[in-house]
């Protein structure tokens, strides 16, 4: 039976006769049905120019696509895009003709993206969804060379394992208790209307608390359930980085593009801003837009806002217009889950009783109750054994003497100057008006709870008083404590509990 169809002799020697042109390019093979891809002018370009100048301006600072039969080059900023052009232009167009055809042009543009994108390898760049924090990209003015051994072996760099992204936490995973149960409320709404409705949030706590999980939470909530937002997370320290280096190359326009144009922006350590007046300038500016165009703003810090003394009132005030939470310490329950929870995730077998014990003697922060588990997992890979109270306490015991913690006089007078802005020389006066008398009064509380002084010794470091008088005004203070007395701090009024607790943090904290 003879084919339906057949290939005519002077046809098939022409078609192979394209295949064994030497000069036959990707160009060719579009018109037998294979598209050409930015990827086949990234090859040619680089037999161009060479790997090492390729992977140098190409692989990390621009990409390239193809629109409309035209080579389309973009570059991080401005300076590079011009010095792209004047030094590859030739190189470019050469490729572009060889792969698209000879009436292939070159056209160069801006993509801001690529300042702060993780690394560009092949083609547009892929949103990573668990690397929201902006890369650096290095823009080495023209003549400096790669570093020695950047590009000496590009297949042993090919080669090599990718690093993985940053791990997010999930609100799943997040332990609620009667110390963030009002924080993880007001965060499970903004995961549920992202589109800024719910207004700006401010969570702030002291460290290990939980903030930097709440906010990963909302990070990692958000992009899974809204793909099509552009949500980004950073500290405060990365965003001061970012603007100091698009500062110094002329690229504040593609700087202020990406952080701008955000439908979330998620921001931690805000306290990090403290006296630096332009970057505080710039992250204003990017808030007001952000909310003047309906779009979400969290940002965590240690402190409320209006004891961010160092941050500029109109600032404050943008963080003040929203909801602001605090977290507590955790309590000892909370504490308790949070260790069987944690436990559970570890290779090792503790006993309920070791766990408690845990709970118990770690109060300061989560991270510290972590560090213990590890400590205790450690002992137990170390002896194959179950970790026990008594084997807790052993070792737990260890680690709490290495990191004892002695409060001096000296101590708790700093921190109460600082909170109250008064003098030392003040404190130890015969002065007994209230913006005096009220913070030595509880000067001599916290001094009584956390030093071994007597209370003559109290009274002789602050301007020397008796001991009668330290007696007075410990009943006093812890009397106000119990009763929800209301103090005068600044320009605000605090409940005398808070003013203690905050005092008291500062106090570990120091």
């Amino acid at each position: 039976m003879q084919p339906e169809f057949a290939v005519c002799p002077e046809v098939l020697e022409s078609s192979n006769a394209i295949f064994d042109r030497p000069e036959f390019s990707v160009a060719d093979q579009s018109e037998l049905g294979n598209r050409p891809t930015a990827e086949d002018i990234r090859l040619v370009l680089a037999e161009l120019i060479g790997q090492r100048q390729f992977d140098h301006w190409f692989r990390q600072k621009t990409r390239l696509t193809i629109e409309h039969g035209e080579l389309v080059v973009y570059s991080a900023n401005p300076f590079l895009q011009k010095w792209v052009q004047k030094h590859h232009r030739g190189a470019l167009s050469h490729a572009a003709r060889e792969v698209l055809g000879p009436s292939a042009g070159v056209r160069f543009d801006v993509d801001a993206e690529l300042a702060l994108s993780p690394t560009v390898a092949k083609g547009p760049p892929q949103e990573n969804r668990e690397s929201p924090a902006p890369r650096q990209v290095d823009d080495a003015p023209p003549g400096r060379g790669v570093p020695a051994g950047a590009a000496a072996h590009p297949e042993s760099a090919a080669n090599a394992p990718a690093r993985p992204g940053r791990r997010f936490a999930d609100l799943a995973d997040f332990v609620a208790g009667p110390c963030n149960r009002l924080a993880l409320t007001a965060v499970e709404q903004v995961c549920e209307r992202p589109d800024g409705a719910a207004g700006p949030l401010f969570i702030y706590g002291p460290v290990g608390a939980g903030k930097t999980h709440l906010l990963e939470g909302v990070y990692r909530r958000i992009r899974r359930e809204n793909t099509s937002l552009n949500v980004v997370f950073l500290t405060s320290e990365q965003f001061t980085n970012h603007f100091t280096q698009n500062f110094r190359g002329h690229t504040l326009p593609a700087f202020r593009q990406r952080f701008r144009t955000v439908d979330v922006l998620l921001v931690d350590d805000v306290d990090f801003l403290d006296a630096k007046r332009a970057v505080q300038e710039e992250f204003l500016h990017t808030y007001q837009q952000l909310e003047s165009h309906g779009k979400l703003v969290v940002v965590c810090g240690d402190r409320h806002p209006r004891l961010l003394s160092k941050i500029s009132d109109e600032l404050k005030t943008r963080f003040l217009s929203g909801m602001v939470c605090r977290l507590e310490p955790a309590d000892l329950e909370t504490r308790e889950r949070i260790a069987v929870c944690k436990a559970r995730r570890m290779n090792a077998d503790f006993s309920p009783e070791a766990l408690q014990l845990v709970a118990r003697r770690f109060a300061g922060s989560v991270r510290e109750l972590e560090g213990a588990l590890c400590c205790l997992q450690v002992y137990h890979r170390m002896t194959g054994k179950r970790v026990g109270a008594s084997a807790a306490r052993e070792v737990l015991g260890d680690l709490e003497r290495d990191c004892l913690r002695v409060v001096r006089m000296a101590d708790i007078e700093r921190v109460v100057c600082d909170l109250f802005g008064v003098d030392a020389a003040d404190l130890k006066s015969s002065r007994r008006t209230r913006s005096i008398s009220e913070p030595r009064m509880l000067a001599m509380y916290l001094a009584r709870r956390h030093t071994r002084a007597a209370f003559s010794e109290i009274g002789a470091y602050f301007g020397g008083r008796n001991h009668a008088t330290v007696i007075a005004a410990d009943h006093k203070i812890a009397a106000g404590v119990a009763g929800n007395v209301e103090v005068q701090v600044a320009s605000q009024t605090w409940r005398l509990a808070d003013v203690v607790e905050t005092l008291e943090q500062q106090l570990l904290a120091s």
